[in-house]
């Protein structure tokens, strides 16, 4: 079963020599239109997550699917394998539904458009993005449950339809997507964003073709994807080994009291290819946190790591997938069988690319980074405003906030900065203009940064004060497991939420909430996981550590993980900093590579304790179906 792509004229293209400037000038062409879809995307979507924060990903593929620019690599390859329809001038497909596409979106709420490109009869290219929908109907305001146990509470699932066949539109397709979100004036306005993004990267391919022919257009992207190749290729030779390695981490919890649930990823080079094997990671859970990792999209994630570590000057496009095999366990917490939820797959997200930096790290420490991406921390509350003037009008806020980048070979890691480095935060001035509340509190929280030569980026510390009745949930994880540090560096802080009533009463929830009521003048403390430290602590500038002092980066007492003696000013006492570093050097052992912090068990026995919340339950299943705790 795969897609009949049917062409007016089917005359193949031409493969031919394309000189270097030539080849420049598409290439950068090509990297202009992706940055203006995204510029369209901003202009006329609606939504925060879409228009203040650039939740959505484009891509500019080949006449066979294969990306060119983009960022999230391409599905188009997974989709026209399992599409059993046509593909024609004037079609554009609308999906959502991750089971319909073999995981090449990964969860509902993302929207996904793709549009064949066609000149003069013959298929050149595609253009397609995606984007995350605010709310799509299902049990829980946001379309996200924690407690979901199937796909099908977690809101309208969209399988691979046209709203444009051959050029005449659907509307009553729309009209019934529209009728199933709570929020379809958002829904609409994204998804005509989505739309407008890729007519107007198609313009530019067309634009392109008819400068330069269609020939040489075509084979400069061939060439592109050559490229790609050759340096992946060497790349690849040089940094992985043959003798495996292997590295896990965890996901803390799944919000039902279950955890942490393991994610292990062996790596090894077999000539050319890369194998990346996660066997021995969990089986799939009961909850809404299993990640349906397409094989292409993890070949991405792999790339896009290699390239910003190692190489940063390559392009990176679908053309080394033929140099990496990944295998993902059927029936795993990466490769879930249906109809399992999939909506919290944030976090499992987010904690592959701190394996991925585990792995890369181990024969050549110099490169390594901590950990720190880990998560995607969401922000839900809605409800009907109160205030005068506001009319009980229904309002729904989802906001994506950012924890500490992990500390890095050449500096220390951003503070409260995004795991897609194309993301921003919601302007606290959108927020108290269109949401009842108000941001008290919006700064780095002091210390939390893994310790290290390079310190882990700090977490963020906001407050909102909620001035009308009404509901929040809360997605964010690193409550429980920390986010390590690498080369003698130390763990980054973990995430924690207070729950502040208006009279004063300080109540600690957990990361993983839906549907807690709040009042007129309560409080929420939203307060992410610091990165993972990198490099020998004692061995950071003093002077250095005096100045984060000041900056509010770093506390007196939080001054002594690197061995430095400061007042509350910065200033530092040399003498006894040289002391107490003396001292401490000679009271450890030999640095660790990873440093991860206490054993599970441990953790677990002083979890009420330090975080305030019980611990997690280790998850069990049955033999006969894997993601039903016993």
């Amino acid at each position: 079963m795969s897609a009949q792509i049917v062409q007016a004229n089917d005359t193949p293209f031409a493969r031919v020599a394309i000189d270097p400037v030539t080849l420049d000038i598409i290439e950068n062409a090509l990297r202009n239109a992706r940055v203006e879809m995204d510029a369209t995307l901003v202009r006329t979507a609606m939504s925060p997550g879409i228009r203040e924060q650039g939740d959505a990903f484009p891509l500019i593929a080949d006449h066979l699917g294969r990306m060119i620019v983009g960022q999230f690599g391409s599905y188009i390859g997974p989709f026209l394998e399992e599409y059993a329809g046509t593909v024609e001038d004037g079609d554009l497909i609308f999906l959502s539904d991750p089971y319909s596409v073999g995981g090449a979106i990964s969860h509902s709420n993302d929207w996904l458009v793709l549009l064949p490109v066609f000149k003069d009869g013959r298929l050149i290219a595609y253009t397609s993005m995606f984007g995350h929908q605010s709310d799509i109907g299902g049990k829980v305001v946001g379309s996200m449950p924690i407690k979901a146990h199937s796909i099908f509470e977690e809101g309208v699932r969209i399988p691979p339809v046209k709203i444009w066949r051959k050029g005449e539109y659907n509307a009553d397709l729309i009209k019934l997507v529209m009728h199933q979100t709570r929020k379809p004036d958002w829904c609409a306005a994204d998804l005509n964003a989505l739309i407008a993004s890729c007519r107007v990267a198609a313009r530019r391919v067309i634009e392109m073709a008819e400068r330069f022919g269609d020939d040489v257009y075509v084979s400069a992207t061939q060439e592109l994807l050559a490229r790609n190749h050759r340096a992946m290729k060497a790349l690849l030779s040089q940094a992985v080994s043959e003798e495996p390695v292997s590295f896990e981490d965890y996901i803390c919890d799944d919000g039902m009291g279950h955890g942490p649930y393991r994610i292990r990823c062996t790596m090894w080079r077999e000539g050319e290819r890369v194998v990346l094997d996660f066997a021995g990671t969990d089986p799939q859970s009961a909850a809404s946190i299993n990640f349906y990792l397409n094989e292409n999209m993890f070949k991405m994630f792999f790339g896009i790591y290699m390239i910003m570590v190692f190489d940063p000057q390559i392009l990176f496009n679908d053309g080394f997938y033929d140099l990496i095999d990944v295998r993902i366990p059927e029936g795993s917490l990466l490769k879930p069988k249906f109809p399992a939820a999939l909506s919290g797959r944030t976090h499992a997200l987010g904690r592959i690319f701190d394996i991925l930096g585990g792995l890369l790290g181990q024969k050549t420490p110099e490169f390594l980074n901590a950990a720190g991406f880990s998560s995607s921390p969401h922000l839900f509350y809605s409800g009907n405003d109160t205030r005068p003037g506001k009319h009980n009008e229904w309002f729904q806020l989802f906001q994506i906030g950012f924890g500490g980048i992990p500390g890095r070979p050449l500096g220390d890691g951003p503070d409260g900065h995004s795991l897609w480095p194309g993301f921003t935060n919601v302007p606290n001035e959108f927020l108290e203009r269109y949401f009842p509340m108000i941001i008290e509190r919006y700064e780095t929280e002091p210390d939390s940064g893994g310790a290290g030569l390079h310190r882990g980026g700090n977490g963020i510390h906001m407050t909102y004060r909620f001035i009308a009745p009404g509901t929040i949930s809360v997605h964010d994880d690193r409550w429980f497991v920390p986010p390590w540090g690498v080369n003698g560096g130390r763990p980054g802080a973990r995430a924690r939420k207070i729950l502040e009533k208006a009279d004063g009463i300080r109540i600690v929830i957990g990361n993983k909430v839906e549907d807690i009521e709040v009042d007129v003048d309560d409080q929420l403390h939203f307060i992410t996981w610091g990165g993972g430290g990198w490099g020998d602590p004692l061995e950071r500038n003093s002077d250095v550590v005096g100045k984060e002092i000041r900056q509010g980066l770093v506390t007196p007492a939080g001054a002594r993980a690197y061995g430095v003696i400061a007042d509350d000013e910065g200033a530092i006492d040399l003498a006894a900093t040289d002391a107490l570093r003396s001292e401490m050097r000679a009271a450890r052992g030999e640095l660790p590579l990873f440093d991860k912090g206490p054993p599970i068990e441990d953790l677990r026995a002083r979890c009420e304790q330090e975080t305030g919340l019980v611990a997690p339950i280790q998850p069990r299943w049955t033999h006969t179906e894997a993601g039903q705790i016993a």
